[in-house]
């Protein structure tokens, strides 16, 4: 079969056409009772039913049917990358995120601080969600973590997040993730999955010994788990396979990382929406493609606050018509994946995505929610092609053929 990439290659028109990938992050959501309202459809959302009398909408799977996917694999998608094929490791992604150069020695940690009893179990994965000024003088302490034959870097991130990075020879980056996913538990022992991996994961093991002592009397931040344990992988750039700039205004470092990782530039976003969306103006002239994250979407359905949720799906809203004031030649309005306040968690639902173009084949809908996008002219469809519309209707591809 084609890849993706190798077509667009191929059929590249150039063109002075505007895209927009306006993304809320977990948009996807579920009743709280049968035959009930999700978080998008209780939602006041003016503007997105606007959108949807003049678009097309469907639902997009991330990963592949029932998978609940992470934000990585969830981006990617929807940057027209197959997850399965470029399997990006969320530590890579947090150290790009926050400008840490990495190198093929290099092997990068997503960090959590969390709180454990004294039996070492976990009764807070987030610590609490502590402050980025505790959170970071905490990250001062455990960067003086010596471990012979490596070097040991140690960056704050946001809140309870940091990036750990080993650097050495010989290092392998199959290691599973330390955190359990659920209170009540112990963090897991590292292990690698080859030779390379298993001194990767040693080290590891070391790194969060001596971290335990250092941390002990810093609760509700008194320990810390790992995820997404990675090396830096090659990956095609997206002007390159795409022939358009590209530039990303996101706010949170994991997705700055994401737009990073395929060579979007990285705009000053600022620290709200409102920023967000001035920054979208003010470089407005100088790119062709606008990747726009919204994280508060994905952060309430996860503490499991459907009303927040609610709240935060009608702030996403309030944004469109200064988009639209640009004259975007596509708008797309998607999310990267579910994320039901009743699973308190990502889940393997189809996400809600709608299409605006002037070359829309419209399909009817009155509104922008699940039950409109499942009968949609968009269909069901796999996240990887969404980058195909696109540019399809920007006018950025030939014809496929004599």
């Amino acid at each position: 079969m084609t890849d993706i990439h190798d077509l667009t290659r191929r059929l590249q028109r150039a063109s002075d056409s505007k895209i927009v990938l306006y993304v809320a992050d977990g948009l996807g959501g579920l009743p709280l009772q049968p035959g009930g309202k999700t978080e998008l459809e209780t939602a006041n959302t003016p503007n997105l039913d606007a959108l949807a009398q003049r678009g097309v909408l469907g639902m997009s799977i991330p990963v592949l049917p029932g998978i609940a996917p992470g934000s990585g694999p969830g981006h990617l998608g929807l940057f027209g990358y197959d997850p399965l094929k470029y399997d990006i490791g969320r530590g890579v992604l947090e150290a790009l995120g926050i400008d840490f150069a990495l190198t093929d020695r290099d092997v990068a940690v997503r960090g959590n601080f969390c709180t454990v009893d004294d039996n070492g179990i976990i009764t807070d994965r987030r610590a609490g969600r502590i402050s980025s000024d505790i959170a970071a003088k905490l990250c001062e302490k455990i960067d003086k973590i010596t471990i012979p034959g490596v070097e040991v870097f140690v960056r704050h991130v946001k809140e309870y997040r940091l990036v750990i990075v080993i650097r050495g020879d010989g290092l392998g980056g199959s290691v599973n993730d330390t955190d359990p996913q659920r209170t009540g538990a112990a963090p897991l022992k590292p292990q690698g999955a080859d030779s390379a991996s298993q001194k990767t994961a040693e080290i590891l093991a070391e790194f969060i010994r001596q971290a335990a002592i250092i941390l002990k009397d810093d609760a509700p931040a008194n320990l810390l788990t790992m995820r997404g344990i990675a090396k830096m992988p090659p990956i095609p750039k997206f002007q390159e396979v795409y022939g358009t700039r590209a530039a990303a205004i996101a706010v949170y470092p994991m997705y700055r990382g994401l737009a990073r990782l395929v060579d979007m530039e990285i705009l000053d976003a600022g620290h709200t929406l409102d920023d967000q969306m001035k920054c979208l103006e003010e470089n407005w002239s100088k790119y062709d493609f606008f990747f726009i994250h919204f994280k508060y979407t994905d952060s309430t359905g996860e503490d499991g606050n459907f009303d927040a949720k609610v709240k935060r799906t009608e702030e996403y809203d309030s944004a469109i018509p200064r988009i639209n004031a640009l004259k975007p030649d596509v708008l797309i309005i998607s999310g990267d994946h579910s994320t039901p306040a009743k699973m308190k968690s990502h889940s393997g639902h189809p996400v809600p995505t709608m299409l605006v173009s002037d070359i829309c084949r419209f399909d009817g809908s009155k509104q922008f929610g699940e039950s409109a996008c499942r009968v949609g002219e968009l269909g069901m469809f796999e996240a990887r092609y969404l980058m195909l519309q696109a540019l399809s209707h920007a006018g950025r591809l030939e014809k496929y053929g004599a």
